[in-house]
């Protein structure tokens, strides 16, 4: 999906040192601090398995843009190490026999979490420009973009939310959870890079990165995938522009129309978001494109407007949102 959407996959070696998680910005107390050392490390350097992927990606990022390649989109899939401080010190196996099942079991626990997980990182121009216009630069909603569309081949809906975390930029970080077992879980995080973090690791300016946990994603799946069912009957479009406040986060106001609008609502995007004196000081608005459609029939403009209505009026419930020009 990745692949397609126009990332390249890059491969990094899975050692870090402590100099970049410094360079991160991370935290003393981070879990992400509590690494596994090499007892013989390829390099001095980087002497622990990593605890995330966005070192290595990083570290590719910077050294194709130093090589002339400004637009770039990169992606890895791999293993993380977090270990847990409970893990047993690991035994030294006879080589003249076959290890026990006790011994191996006791290898089994020596052993650090190691969850799969998944990372973007993008800088540059996300679209190219061209004859047929201004190319668009890639910013932190591509990241977040990119994970949600990592949920969506999984048949998962990501709760978005505003967040501060290294290394992200504190007010360009988004927290992405699923719903696991009917709570709310924390499935990665997505944004734009600190300038600090930028200016440490060398990297173009306004750096944008998600990390997510595929583990984390497994148990958010309920059964097997189902492929989505093609309707041969038109779609009916609903364009609706809310204003609400600014502090209001979209996701909150995406949620409530779809609940509102039901079952007939096939696809709900955000294309639009403004902010002026004409919709008044601390306020925004945040315009959506709703498709409606039946799998048994044509929808009528009254079936569509009603669902519509449906939406505005939950959304305008929950958010305090109000339709722009009513």
């Amino acid at each position: 999906m990745l692949a397609g959407a126009g990332y390249v996959e890059a491969l990094s070696y899975p050692f870090i040192g402590d100099a970049v998680l410094d360079q991160l910005g991370l935290d003393k107390d981070d879990e992400r601090r509590r690494t596994v050392k090499l007892v013989n490390p390829i390099s001095d350097e980087e002497p622990a398995l990593r605890t995330t992927l966005l070192p290595g990606l990083l570290g590719a990022l910077r050294r194709n843009d130093g090589r002339g390649s400004h637009d770039l989109a990169l992606f890895e899939t791999g293993l993380v190490f977090r270990p847990t401080g409970e893990e047993t010190p690991a035994v030294r196996l006879p080589v003249d026999r076959r290890p026990t099942d006790e011994e191996i079991a006791g290898l089994d626990a020596a052993l650090p979490r190691q969850p799969r997980r998944a990372a973007v990182v993008l800088a540059g121009a996300r679209e190219q420009a061209g004859w047929w216009g201004k190319g668009t630069p890639a910013t932190w909603a591509d990241a977040v973009e990119a994970a949600r569309s990592i949920a969506a081949e999984a048949g998962v809906e990501v709760i978005v939310r505003a967040d501060q975390h290294a290394p992200w930029h504190p007010g360009r970080c988004a927290a992405l959870y699923v719903t696991v077992n009917g709570e709310e879980t924390l499935f990665g995080h997505a944004g734009e890079l600190h300038p600090r973090v930028i200016k440490a690791l060398h990297l173009p300016e306004r750096t944008c990165a998600a990390e997510v946990e595929l583990d984390v994603l497994e148990k958010a799946v309920d059964g097997a995938l189902q492929a989505p069912r093609i309707s041969t009957f038109p779609v009916a479009t609903q364009d609706v522009a809310l204003v609400v406040a600014g502090d209001v986060p979209a996701a909150d106001v995406e949620r409530a129309l779809r609940e509102g609008a039901g079952e007939l609502l096939e696809s709900l995007r955000l294309f639009d978001v403004f902010t002026g004196e004409q919709i008044g000081g601390g306020n925004k608005s945040l315009a959506y494109a709703l498709r409606f459609r039946a799998a048994d029939r044509t929808l009528t403009v009254e079936e569509a407007s009603a669902a519509r209505d449906s939406a505005v009026a939950l959304a305008a419930e929950r958010t305090g949102a109000v339709l722009r020009g009513a």
